[in-house]
């Protein structure tokens, strides 16, 4: 099992979904294949992101942010387990950055963080083979 997306760069992808108000992810997660890498990464299915987004529309995308909020939280669990050094992910940094951080950085910065979390994973996994 070999992870090829290991740069992805966590910033850039949060400012590009922050101002297409989430519509970028629907394509980038299953055409992308991170729907697929957190899959492998996690070990066990994960709702793919469009059903998140549409139960999101009704509650003003609580429901999204909570549902990224727990994969990060299951990523930080993950990086803990391999030994992975911090900072990670989790599900407050996720959702808080998300809800009271500076409007335009704080989602960006939450979704560096994710990024960096699953990069470390994913290189740590590659290297174990």
């Amino acid at each position: 099992m070999r992870f090829e997306h290991t740069n992805r760069r966590g910033f850039w992808l949060g400012f590009i979904d922050f101002f297409t108000a989430g519509l970028f992810f629907l394509l980038y997660m299953p055409l992308g294949g991170l729907q697929e890498e957190l899959e492998r990464v996690l070990g066990h299915k994960v709702q793919p992101y469009w059903k998140a987004y549409l139960l999101g529309i009704p509650t003003l995308f609580i429901y999204t942010l909570v549902w990224m909020a727990r994969i990060s939280e299951e990523l930080k669990a993950k990086a803990v387990e391999l030994g992975i050094e911090g900072p990670h992910t989790s599900f407050r940094h996720m959702f808080w950055w998300n809800m009271l951080g500076c409007p335009c950085c704080g989602p960006m910065i939450a979704t560096m963080r994710f990024f960096d979390t699953l990069n470390k994973v994913e290189r740590e996994l590659n290297e174990k083979g």
